[in-house]
């Protein structure tokens, strides 16, 4: 009688400790590795940042874009850009003409 009681006073504190502690580890490893974890944060910090970086990119573009259309305006067309426009989307080009085809600028 006595034996079982004493092995229960330190297998049940034991036994509640091992639980408590499995429990804490569980919750601290989803903490780090989880879903919505540190690392998960880390990786969102990542596509954040390459994302940003991609819509400066769009943004130069659109700039560029939009000086371009805006030399084609009713009034003012640029005789230059209609002719250059032109031969490109047709495909076609007077026969003492050299076409020199450039890769669109990167900026």
């Amino acid at each position: 009688m006595v034996i079982r009681t004493r092995l229960r006073s330190i297998l049940f504190p034991l036994a509640l400790y091992a639980f408590s502690g499995g429990v804490s580890t569980y919750f601290v490893w989803h903490a780090d590795n989880g879903d919505r974890g540190l690392k998960a944060k880390a990786i969102y910090v990542e596509k954040i940042q390459a994302l940003g970086a991609e819509l400066a990119e769009l943004k130069a573009e659109r700039e560029a874009l939009q000086l371009r259309v805006g030399q084609f305006q009713i009034n003012s067309v640029d005789k230059d850009l209609l002719d250059e426009e032109a031969h490109r989307v047709l495909g076609r080009a007077h026969r003492n003409e050299m076409v020199v085809t450039l890769p669109p600028p990167r900026t």
